[in-house]
Formats: C-alpha cells, structure tokens, sequence
C-alpha cells in the first residue's frame, strides 16, 4: 500500500507526537503507511502525490483568518496552498481536520472568520442530506458527538462546496470539493485521552481560560465521543492504493 501522508504544523512536541499516534491508532495504520512532515520545523519541498494514497491536514495554532502571521506561518500557508492546487485539480483524497478546514476554505474562496469560534470539548454533530449521502459519512448515525475546540470557522461556503455537517454553534462542521476533497472542523482523531493532552498543551494559548481546565477535562471524560474516529478509518479504507 502506498502510504498516506500527515501534514502537522504542532510545534509542541507532546501534541505533535499525540496527534500522529492518534491518526494511526483510528485509522488502523502502522508508523511506515503514515509518514509525516512537521512543517513548522522545515520546509516541505517538492510532493509528488502519485507516492501516497492521501494526504491529511492536522490541525495546530495556526488561523487562517489571522491578521498577524509569523514568516513561519506565511511559508507554511504558502506551501499548503500550492499543495492544495494539485490536489483540488486532480481530485486526489484529501483530509484536512480544524486548521485543515480553515485552509481549504480559503483556498476554495469560503469566507473564514470568527463568527462561529467554539469552545474546548465535545459538541453533537449533525449531518446534512448529503453528508448522510457521502461516501466518508457511511455507517454514521445522524448525528454524533466529537472533539472540537476553534477560534474561527467557515461562514460561507462557496457555491461548488457541499455542506456535509453541521452543530447547533457553527453552520458547516465538514464539507466536500469535487469527489474526494474534504475537510472537518471538528477533530476525528481525538478522544478523551488526546483532549486531554491538548488541553494541558494549549492551556494558555487563548482558547479557554486556563482556570477552567480542569471542567474540561470533567466534561470531555464524561462524553459519549465514539463515532468520529470511523472517519479516519473509512478514510483509509476508500482511498489506500498499491
């Protein structure tokens, strides 16, 4: 099988390291079918994406929207972006989760911002007609909880995008370019152990008072999140190649 590859932009590496672990361990991969590139460590260089079955965005404390960015942050929106011009012009399987959905909002000319921020923990997701419909969505009930935690989110979607889920708090939780490009704002790879860990990793970076970890982490433990973590693994399983 050819591998999948994992974009992550997590500096810290605790969240990094628990993020890839977390991917493999719900996708039913081995660390040799995941190779990974931490891209706020180095370049990407050149991909060709005929050497992987998919590529999955992770997410990180970067924002799309943001007014400020750092060099570190303008290079790795630049390179993702000409990445995603392969990838949305030969429809090749895409998985972009959080910050994923920020970035391929942008580059598809959603608008992103902060109207629908959500916080730290878990939140019933609800499909759409046609997420009931999609071929990643297979086998889900209609609605399910998940992991989130997002400073901004799509607030419209452009016309070509299909809306796949959506929350009580934030109108497009997941959604579809072409036939295999795809993108969620919630976190398929977290369960309650991973909550964990980024809560205590990004406990000051802005998302939640830091006084209010330890509710979080009571509200997270005491969750039903069992559904999504399906989605990496059906990921794998439509779109791994020889």
């Amino acid at each position: 099988m050819k591998p999948f590859l994992l974009l992550s932009t997590r500096a810290v590496d605790r969240a990094a390291d628990n993020e890839y672990e977390a991917m493999l361990h719900f996708a039913g991969l081995e660390e040799g079918q995941l190779q990974r590139v931490r891209m706020e460590q180095r370049p990407l260089g050149p991909i060709c994406l005929d050497d992987f079955s998919g590529v999955i965005l992770g997410g990180g404390p970067f924002n799309s929207s943001d007014v400020e960015k750092s060099a570190v942050q303008i290079r790795v929106e630049a390179e993702i972006s000409a990445l995603l011009d392969q990838i949305v012009s030969r429809d090749f399987p895409f998985l972009g989760a959080c910050y994923g959905i920020g970035t391929l909002g942008m580059h598809q000319g959603a608008v992103v911002d902060r109207t629908y921020a959500e916080p730290v923990g878990p939140t019933m997701i609800t499909l759409t007609d046609q997420g009931r419909a999609d071929q990643l969505f297979q086998g889900l009930p209609d609605g399910f909880e998940a992991f989130l935690g997002h400073k901004e989110a799509i607030r419209k979607l452009p016309a070509h995008a299909v809306n796949l889920a959506s929350s009580a708090a934030c109108p497009v939780q997941a959604f579809r370019v072409g036939s295999n490009v795809y993108a969620t704002q919630f976190h398929p790879e977290l369960d309650f152990a991973g909550v964990e860990v980024r809560i205590d990793v990004y406990k000051h970076a802005g998302y939640f008072e830091p006084s209010e970890a330890d509710a979080l982490k009571e509200r997270a433990r005491a969750s039903n999140v069992v559904h999504s973590p399906e989605i990496l693994r059906r990921f794998v399983e439509l779109f791994a190649r020889e």
